[in-house]
């Protein structure tokens, strides 16, 4: 860092990002009321690139930019969501988390084009085209409601839900982030919003991290008071499951963390991409061991042959 009073944050440019980063430069103006907290916008591939993830590395595509402007010295912090980094396995040598901010809501939601009367998946017309990227959705989709279909969209979250408006990609509904839908004001678009237990959302869904180059203990002390810590107790359980899988955004696999005041549970599953496979597993343990608890949810579902699901999963956007 140049300077111990000015501090550049970095945010790519789209609207929910925005958001994130403008709330994480809150709460460290509010911890750091001397210290100036400068934010930087960029484009990143996974924005400008349309087609699939797996094409240019999945969604490590989305912090690329971020994470090369922190290790050039050019950025002193960075803002993502959890859902956007690569998994722990395949992360850049020399950043860290530095502080994890409080969850927002995990679960995933049914959003129908305005106008459209409010149903559940459940209620949707036999072949319905229900829009997402995500590999775990299609899965699920697949798993509990085989009559519709799955159809792959990218862009963001605003941007999905004008073009389902718009008509233009004859979707009939989307599945998106709860989270992203608040962030976004849009919370009263959501028909449904489906339980996490039952339907899983992604790791580190609803997580919000602030990032750092690894050994700046200065950038690294101002993050620490902003952590919530059971936000951070349930990202290492679910990112230690991701890790122990070796999966990533390309894999149909889901981790959810619950908490209580000295438990974590960890919700875990494996989904074959047509869905007529799951591999499911719960483990529970103390809150001081959640990566403990995290990677022996892993082993449980390997133990049940997940393996074989994870290395038969085609590549997906």
């Amino acid at each position: 860092m140049t300077t111990t009073s000015v501090v550049r944050v970095g945010s790519r440019n789209s609207t929910m990002a925005r958001w994130q980063t403008d709330w994480c430069v809150e709460l460290l103006s509010k911890a750091h009321p001397d210290t100036c907290f400068e934010i930087t916008t960029m484009a990143s591939k996974g924005d400008r690139y349309q087609g699939p993830l797996s094409r240019i590395g999945g969604k490590g595509a989305f912090v690329t930019a971020l994470d090369r402007a922190l290790l050039d010295y050019e950025l002193d912090v960075t803002v993502s969501c959890v859902k956007d980094l690569p998994s722990p396995h395949d992360r850049q040598p020399g950043v860290s988390i530095g502080a994890v901010l409080e969850r927002g809501d995990a679960r995933d939601a049914l959003v129908l084009p305005a106008g459209r009367q409010p149903c559940t998946l459940a209620e949707l017309p036999r072949g319905a085209r229900v829009g997402t990227s995500a590999p775990r959705r299609i899965a699920q989709l697949r798993q509990r409601h085989p009559r519709l279909e799955p159809v792959l969209v990218r862009g963001n979250a605003d941007t999905r839900i004008e073009h389902l408006d718009d008509g233009s990609r004859g979707l009939d509904a989307l599945l998106v982030a709860y989270a992203g839908l608040h962030r976004l004001g849009q919370t009263h678009r959501a028909t449904q919003v489906l339980d996490p237990t039952w339907w899983l959302p992604a790791s580190g869904a609803g997580m919000v991290v602030a990032e750092y180059r690894t050994g700046d203990t200065t950038v690294r002390d101002l993050l620490t008071p902003i952590t919530h810590p059971p936000t951070a107790t349930a990202l290492a359980a679910e990112r230690a499951t991701l890790a122990a899988l070796r999966g990533n955004c390309m894999t149909a696999a889901s981790v959810h963390a619950t908490l209580t005041s000295d438990t974590v549970t960890v919700y875990a599953a494996v989904f074959a991409p047509d869905g007529h496979t799951a591999i499911r597993t719960q483990t529970t343990g103390p809150v001081h061991q959640a990566d403990a608890v995290g990677r022996r949810a892993a082993e449980q579902l390997l133990h049940q042959g997940a393996a074989a699901l994870l290395h038969a999963l085609p590549h997906a956007p």
